[in-house]
């Protein structure tokens, strides 16, 4: 676990040091778990939206996208239940005057046990070798099923007392599993109580004409409440989705591990609305289209889970979580939900406007049902930089820092680098770059020497180095070379353009998803 840390740390300070990621307002010490994307950042997010929007509403004939505000009315608020349960348990240590949220720390805590079965089977595995069955094992050890036996008691309690909203029933669980706090090391635990999530702010010109507005938490209620301007101005008939990407803010209390959990962040969301009684079934199927497209991007089909929800939210029948690798344990990157007809019956109820659908198949009117696939874009972003992140030891005993980006995702997809700043050589790169920029980022680069710049181009990410060499003046070719392989191979200039597109295009990820 300390050496994930080390690992962790590293990519944090990768994302500073080479424009990805800067803490927010950093020259006034900086604003707690809020950040921003510098300029090769905002490329790669850029780029991992548009994979996200292409494979929704490109592939997809019955999903279309919307750009909704901000700011909302009030009332939706309290409608979708937000202002009476949007709610984090959250818990002080008395000694360290820290705060944390109860689940959290309960979760933690399971994982340690998760870890002490994995260790007790990894040293199974070294003593035995070839001749290891691993379920054998973990099902006749007696180590094992004790820490499995206490992990199952523990979560079956844990899972109860989520469900029944038994605040007493969390604390409970960390006094009596002596979970201690991580600054103080202290047991001194004050009562768990609610923390609503939401920001509160004021519209209006005066303190008496004002009104209470909240910036979204998520952005889903501005697809829902506009699902019925979208239907039927597009003429949409179920099923069919709408896709929208935006940000939103939550006033996370206990903000950490950098951009996975932020005040300010940016949804991908898609509401796909079908007949009651079919959502199970179009349930299950988008479960199979999102972890598909995730494993596209080919960083390990082993990093990625599945994690079906113990305490379902007030309005969902069905939830589960793709969860993704990281250096500090599998972690959420995507929520697919079952929302029933929930949020539209309470906008109906709340704003008293019919916004059922008429089904001219079934010759009858109803609310629909909701799936939801809602990711978030600075965690993929966050699994995108962790898998692709690597010191890599190279022969001869030097070393390179290497990102593995998917190629498409890529802030920059080539560089154009002259041998030397002389003979024409600069002149005739920028010829390349002149032709190239159209359809590709593309990256101009002439100080210091060849192998210097191979390296910030390495830890960038950039799939390809095109070197403009004495022998480009004479035949017209020049030195392509591969981020991964590091190989290096004599090219045409005519030839660069299908060559990098076959590897960088989104088209080719998108292939992939038919």
């Amino acid at each position: 676990m300390a050496q994930q840390d080390d690992v962790f740390k590293k990519i944090v300070s990768h994302a500073k040091e080479y424009g990805f990621v800067f803490p927010s307002s950093e020259i006034y010490d900086g604003l707690s778990a809020v950040y921003d994307y510098g300029q090769n950042g905002v490329e790669l997010k850029n780029n991992i939206k548009r994979y996200w929007w292409d494979a929704m509403t490109l592939l997809h004939e019955n999903i279309v996208g919307i750009d909704s505000a901000i700011f909302m009315h009030p009332t939706i608020w309290k409608a979708s239940g937000h202002v009476d349960a949007f709610n984090d348990p959250l818990i002080d240590n008395r000694d360290s005057k820290k705060r944390y949220r109860a689940d959290v720390l309960i979760e933690d805590h399971l994982a340690k046990i998760d870890d002490k079965i994995a260790k007790e089977v990894a040293k199974a595995a070294k003593r035995f070798g070839d001749a290891f069955d691993e379920a054998q094992f973990r099902a006749t050890n007696a180590r094992v099923l004790e820490h499995q036996a206490h992990r199952d008691a523990l979560h079956e309690r844990f899972a109860k007392a989520m469900n029944d909203n038994d605040l007493d029933g969390l604390r409970q669980i960390i006094v009596d599993e002596e979970i201690v706090c991580p600054i103080s090391g202290t047991k001194n635990w004050t009562e768990v109580r609610q923390f609503n999530l939401m920001f509160k702010t004021e519209m209006g010109s005066t303190a008496d004409g004002s009104m209470t507005v909240y910036l979204r938490p998520e952005t889903a209620q501005g697809i829902f409440v506009n699902y019925l301007n979208v239907q039927k101005t597009g003429r949409m008939r179920i099923p069919f989705g709408i896709a929208q990407i935006g940000k939103a803010f939550r006033n996370e209390i206990v903000a950490r591990q950098f951009i996975f959990r932020m005040r300010e962040f940016e949804q991908m969301e898609m509401q796909f609305f079908v007949r009651p009684g079919e959502e199970l079934k179009w349930f299950a199927q988008w479960k199979e289209w999102r972890l598909k497209w995730h494993k596209a991007l080919g960083m390990g089909d082993e990093k990625y889970r599945y994690h079906d929800h113990d305490k379902l939210a007030h309005y969902a029948n069905a939830a589960t979580d793709i969860e993704f690798l990281m250096p500090f344990g599998f972690k959420e990157v995507e929520g697919i939900h079952s929302r029933t007809n929930f949020d539209l019956s309470q906008h109906q109820k709340f704003s008293g406007k019919k916004i059922e659908y008429f089904d001219p198949e079934l010759n009858e009117h109803y609310t629909p049902y909701v799936i939801e696939t809602s990711i978030g874009v600075d965690r993929m972003f966050l699994s995108v930089l962790c898998s692709a992140y690597e010191e890599e030891q190279l022969p001869g005993g030097d070393t390179r820092t290497v990102l593995h980006l998917p190629a498409p995702l890529a802030p920059v997809k080539c560089a154009v680098l002259p041998l030397v700043r002389k003979d024409g050589l600069p002149e005739k790169a920028r010829e390349i770059v002149d032709e190239l920029k159209f359809d590709f980022a593309t990256h101009y680069e002439e100080k210091d020497a060849i192998g210097k710049r191979y390296r910030r181009q390495d830890a960038i990410g950039t799939p390809f180095c095109i070197t403009v060499d004495h022998q480009t003046l004479e035949d017209n070719t020049v030195t392509l070379r591969e981020r991964d392989s590091m190989e290096q191979t004599r090219v045409k200039v005519e030839d660069l353009h299908a060559l990098i597109h076959d590897r960088v295009s989104l088209a080719s990820l998108l292939r992939k998803l038919r």
